[in-house]
């Protein structure tokens, strides 16, 4: 009977049921098959329930999706174009910014691309880009920005890890800088090579821009100011943006209307945070289980048998988060997989922080690596173009981050010094 309820939970999974489903059915026989009560599942679920930087998650994600449906994205591009058009390239590096503070806020890949990439793709194919380059440029960047505040899978790996939140917040954005600063040089590169149109650095045209998205600018600072002056913790900080959105967008820009749009930017945000946090309910009471069993210890001691330096560790780590990355959404993979990893990783001194910047890096990258990462599904319903020739699009773009990769991995500095220096605790 046991062994049919197994192959039961497996079809299931392969037929595409939910995952909370799937994770929830797994734990509750799980707990059957050693004799343990379930109430342990209900009290996993409430004890997250009680934490309080859940809070943080349905405010920042309803204030992004404020922002995606505002003209926010339209706003921050002719801003960012008016102080980096002069550039070689300047254009693809717009893209780049624009798509890496959209998701920031919006937490989602899959909405940036959908939002930036209408906006910005026609534009570089008017500029001369090259229309392979500019799908690669748009579904690779797409992903970033998860590492820069206040991204929802930071604040989702402190809560899963039990790691400092304020410590992620600014390890990400060193890291989070050198992937931007690898592709910038890309995209410097192809502009002279292809030759694209450059456009004149004019003070009018940086004030006019800068006067439109006034109300817009401040928010990055308003959030880090806050939490790192000591003026409020990160639950504020959520419940200080999301106010302060919704009063910009709906009653100084008037973008949105209260009546008319606000109520399904209510229903779509919070079906997005129901279903994160269905799944994280569940996913920890398996993890409870797994803890109880020592099952990380015993994967542990079975990759002491092979591996030996922490260098071989990161090798295999990177490797199979990059599996995971372009197998699972970045949220089903935190909650399944961090709890595995962590104690693992600290066993071979991996600081937990840089841990958690090197997991969400491997995870931008599998965003859009062959053959399923979810980016190129969306990019491919976006710009109506075959998956085959994104494969090829984003290639050059997969490589470079790759590189980056390689310096987060390898040199924790890059993640924990700013943490270090400003004495975060």
């Amino acid at each position: 009977m046991i062994a049919l309820i197994g192959i039961i939970i497996v079809l299931l999974a392969l037929m595409g049921a939910p995952l909370f489903s799937i994770l929830g059915s797994v734990a509750i026989l799980c707990f059957y098959l050693a004799d343990i009560s379930l109430a342990a599942i209900v009290i996993e679920m409430y004890r997250i329930a009680s934490a309080p930087t859940l809070l943080t998650i349905p405010l920042f994600t309803f204030a992004g999706y404020i922002m995606a449906e505002s003209n926010t994205p339209k706003r921050i591009v002719d801003l960012s174009r008016a102080f980096l058009g002069w550039l070689p390239g300047g254009l693809a590096i717009v893209a780049l910014f624009a798509c890496a503070f959209f998701t920031a806020f919006t937490g989602a890949s899959g909405v940036t691309i959908i939002a930036m990439g209408g906006l910005m793709f026609p534009i570089l194919l008017k500029e001369n880009y090259q229309e392979r380059f500019a799908l690669g440029l748009l579904t690779a960047g797409g992903s970033r920005g998860l590492l820069f505040p206040p991204s929802l899978p930071l604040i989702l790996f402190g809560l899963v890890a039990g790691t400092s939140i304020d410590k992620l917040f600014v390890a990400g954005f060193l890291p989070g800088m050198v992937t931007m600063i690898v592709l910038m040089i890309y995209c410097i590169y192809t502009g002279k090579i292809n030759k694209v149109t450059r456009q004149k650095f004019k003070i009018k045209e940086c004030w006019r821009s800068f006067r439109a998205a006034i109300w817009e600018v401040p928010l990055p600072f308003i959030i880090l100011g806050g939490i790192y002056g000591g003026f409020f913790t990160a639950s504020e900080a959520a419940a200080v943006t999301a106010f302060y959105v919704l009063i910009v967008e709906v009653f100084i820009y008037r973008d949105i209307n209260l009546f008319k749009d606000m109520p399904v930017i209510i229903r779509d945000s919070m079906v997005l945070v129901g279903g994160i946090l269905v799944i994280l309910g569940t996913a920890m009471g398996l993890t409870n289980y797994l803890i109880d069993e020592e099952i990380p210890m015993k994967i542990l001691a079975m990759m002491k048998t092979y591996i030996s330096s922490k260098i071989m560790f990161l090798v295999v780590l990177n490797v199979f988060l990059l599996i995971v990355g372009c197998l699972m959404d970045i949220f089903s993979a935190i909650i399944v997989v961090v709890p595995l990893i962590t104690p693992i990783a600290v066993s071979f001194g991996v600081d937990p922080v840089h841990l958690g910047i090197i997991f969400l890096t491997n995870l931008e990258i599998g965003y859009s690596t062959p053959p399923v990462g979810i980016n190129l599904f969306v990019a491919s319903y976006r710009f109506q173009r075959p998956v085959v020739s994104l494969y090829r699009a984003t290639l050059p773009f997969l490589l470079l981050m790759m590189i980056a990769l390689i310096i987060i991995t390898y040199v924790p500095q890059v993640s924990l010094f700013l943490v270090e220096y400003l004495g975060i605790q």
